[in-house]
């Protein structure tokens, strides 16, 4: 069974910590730190460009040689507000004082220097629906291909309602062959409402070499190396995830899975 489910090593401080080299890759890392009040986080960019998404809670936050003050004003991510973010390039460092409990997500990819640091929402960004019918969610874009805040980084946060469908029709994005379909590697930081209940995500190619289906809990992480990756919600439970992606080239164009390619053109 491929390694794509990583469930949280701790209840605090640093809960997730994947590099290119633990998940088998070469671009997407995905931190995540869970805080009490006057814990402390703190890192170097080193090579990397980030985004620290604050998730829930607040923190004091430097990072750049500048002093970005408090952050963070949702203390449940099922609130649903714009999150606040903030956005670091490679050769630079931070660091995170929590003033309440607080979850920050630490989302990083390979910098070129091309972007200077700036605060990311929670201005500008608009909490918008996306599909029809049980396939209906509502996205939070924090960088996106429109959004000019990064050199690799995409990232973006999406809620499913219960009893629908996600990250669906199926579709892949793992082949660099631009403008047709890029490669992105990707990973799904997964919430769930109420916390003790489960989803359900699907990783495939189509041939099948892939396929694997995992019981996704509150807090775990799903790795996306290449094929299909649906998920759902079941009824009484609403999901919550953090996607963070990232390639050769900063572009988002997918393929559907040849089965549910009807599906994506009646509903365009």
């Amino acid at each position: 069974m491929a390694d794509l489910q990583r469930k949280p090593f701790g209840t605090r401080g640093k809960v997730h910590a994947i590099t290119p080299e633990s998940a088998g890759w070469r671009y997407v890392g995905f931190s995540l730190y869970r805080l009490k009040p006057g814990d402390t986080a703190a890192e170097a960019t080193g090579d990397n460009e980030v985004i620290l998404v604050m998730v829930e809670g607040k923190a004091r936050i430097t990072g750049a040689d500048q002093d970005w003050g408090e952050l963070g004003e949702r203390m449940n991510v099922f609130e649903k507000s714009p999150p606040h973010c903030l956005y670091l390039p490679n050769g630079t460092d931070w660091r995170a004082e929590a003033t309440t409990d607080c979850v920050i997500a630490v989302c990083a990819a390979p910098g070129k220097g091309g972007h200077a640091a700036r605060r990311i929402g929670p201005e500008g960004i608009t909490l918008t629906e996306r599909g029809k019918g049980t396939n209906t969610r509502h996205i939070n874009n924090i960088a996106m291909e429109n959004e000019d805040y990064c050199d690799s980084l995409l990232v973006t946060e999406v809620f499913t309602p219960a009893g629908h469908w996600s990250s669906y029709p199926s579709h892949r994005h793992d082949e660099d062959d631009f403008p047709r379909i890029t490669y992105l590697e990707e990973t799904y930081y997964h919430r769930l409402n109420p916390a003790d209940g489960f989803g359900i995500q699907r990783v495939y190619t189509d041939d099948l070499q892939l396929n694997e289906t995992m019981a996704v809990a509150d807090g775990d992480v799903v790795l996306v190396p290449r094929g299909h990756h649906p998920c759902g919600a079941p009824y009484g439970f609403e999901m919550y995830y953090l996607n963070v992606m990232a390639g050769p080239l900063r572009k988002w164009r997918f393929v559907p899975a040849p089965p549910v390619a009807w599906i994506m053109e009646r509903d365009a």
